[in-house]
């Protein structure tokens, strides 16, 4: 699709969704797939560094911004407004109609940052937030309507809240937390470990698509593993082979063809760095977790809740596919979004 440049929002137009919903719906949405140079001052570097912001903004044009983010594999492209275009990773739930309607809403996007744009050794979630509050004032957007995140762009979105806390009115945090649980983090300990080894012996690429495979077997829940992959082992080319390899082979090969090493060791470390101070967030916040999810336990929902020093809610919903939920679940999280957002 061609895509449109979006107007500047004028910082003295109200952004109220009661003004907005109040107009009539229309169909004519546009998108501005661009990037924009940025100066934002890294945790981990040394200075003020002009860093390259890659975004997605689309929608109805004068509608409240919404922003969206997902976890570490997630890029900029939520959705896709074109039918000939490959589906964004939230396709089902962003969209005219959808429980994120673009008929309603705009979606601000931003591909992640990674250490070496920033000129410094690790990057902070602080680092994406700050980013983030720049390309809002790059935009003229005075304050987005809501901050979307899921996963580590929960985690983002909480250090956005906490260091930019009059640019978001409220917030809507799938399956991420103010901390990372120890226990997940030694899992992505070994993955980065398994990373580093296929460098240092020049086999990168079989070496990222074998921590990824580990990576998949954490993002899932036991009961959908179970389900899937019970069957007996198959006797091919000189070994056996279990019904689940397949599968875990194929979703290796996947990511390498999307992703290098060096971008999952940034981003998988800065999901390890993450720490916020809940008590430190004014922000009302909705929380969405699934009991399946091993990497963000349900008890660290809980305790975000409890220690959020605005008004929280807690979500939750049933599902076997583990943290990968907010990914395969819409049809139940449709309403919760909707109710957020109103």
């Amino acid at each position: 699709m061609t895509f449109q440049p979006l107007p500047l929002a004028d910082p003295d137009a109200s952004h109220s969704p009661a003004r907005f919903h109040a107009e009539l719906r229309r169909e004519d949405l546009t998108a501005q797939r661009s990037t924009r140079r940025l100066v934002i001052s890294p945790k981990y570097g040394s200075g003020p560094r002009e860093v390259e912001v890659r975004y997605l903004w689309c929608g109805a044009p004068d509608a409240p911004t919404l922003i969206v983010q997902g976890g570490i594999s997630a890029d900029r492209d939520v959705t896709a407004l074109d039918g000939h275009a490959a589906p964004g990773w939230w396709q089902a739930l962003v969209g005219s109609g959808a429980a994120i309607d673009l008929q309603r809403w705009r979606v601000l996007a931003i591909d992640w940052l990674t250490a070496d744009e920033l000129g410094a050794g690790s990057v902070s979630s602080e680092d994406q937030a700050d980013a983030l509050a720049a390309l809002l004032r790059a935009l003229g957007i005075p304050q987005a309507h809501a901050f979307i995140g899921s996963s580590y762009g929960a985690m983002v979105a909480l250090a956005f809240a906490a260091r930019h806390p009059r640019c978001v009115d409220r917030l809507v945090l799938l399956a991420g937390a103010h901390r990372p649980h120890p226990l997940s983090t030694a899992q992505r300990s070994v993955q980065r470990g398994i990373v580093r080894l296929g460098q240092a012996s020049g086999q990168a690429d079989e070496a990222l698509a074998l921590a990824r495979q580990l990576a998949i077997t954490t993002y899932r829940g036991s009961g959908e593993f179970g389900r899937r992959f019970a069957g007996g082992p198959e006797w091919r080319d000189e070994r056996f082979h279990f019904p689940v390899e397949d599968y875990l082979e194929h979703q290796g090969r996947r990511f390498v063809e999307r992703f290098d090493a060096d971008r999952f060791l940034a981003l998988s470390e800065s999901i390890d760095l993450h720490d916020v101070k809940p008590e430190q967030i004014p922000t009302p916040a909705t929380l969405i977790g699934f009991p399946s999810d091993r990497l963000v336990p349900l008890a660290d929902l809980c305790e975000l809740q409890r220690r959020l020093h605005g008004p929280a809610t807690l979500e939750v919903i049933e599902s076997p596919y583990g943290h990968d939920a907010f990914l395969k679940e819409p049809e139940q999280l449709a309403p919760l979004l909707r109710e957020a957002l109103a």
